[in-house]
């Protein structure tokens, strides 16, 4: 089902968008995780995907230090890898 107010992108569409880069200052600084994302690519792939099953009361006590808790996940886990 196609929304008349959001139709498919044509071919025309992608080439004329523009990146967030375009966007004024203002409405940049707006979004600073969308300022933080506009980087080339990976050289190399440093983390591998994974699907870990965690207790809750570990998710809860870091998402509760905000965001970034899986990076903060993995700091602790390496942290017992080094030791």
């Amino acid at each position: 089902m196609i929304d008349a107010e959001s139709p498919e992108w044509t071919e025309g569409d992608f080439a004329r968008a523009k990146g967030p880069e375009s966007l004024p200052a203002h409405v940049l600084n707006a979004f600073p995780k969308t300022a933080a994302r506009v980087r080339g690519p990976q050289k190399t792939q440093t983390k591998a995907p994974v699907s870990i099953r965690l207790d809750q009361a570990v998710v809860d006590h870091f998402k509760a230090q905000g965001p970034g808790w899986q990076g903060r996940i993995n700091e602790a886990l390496l942290a017992i890898v080094k030791r």
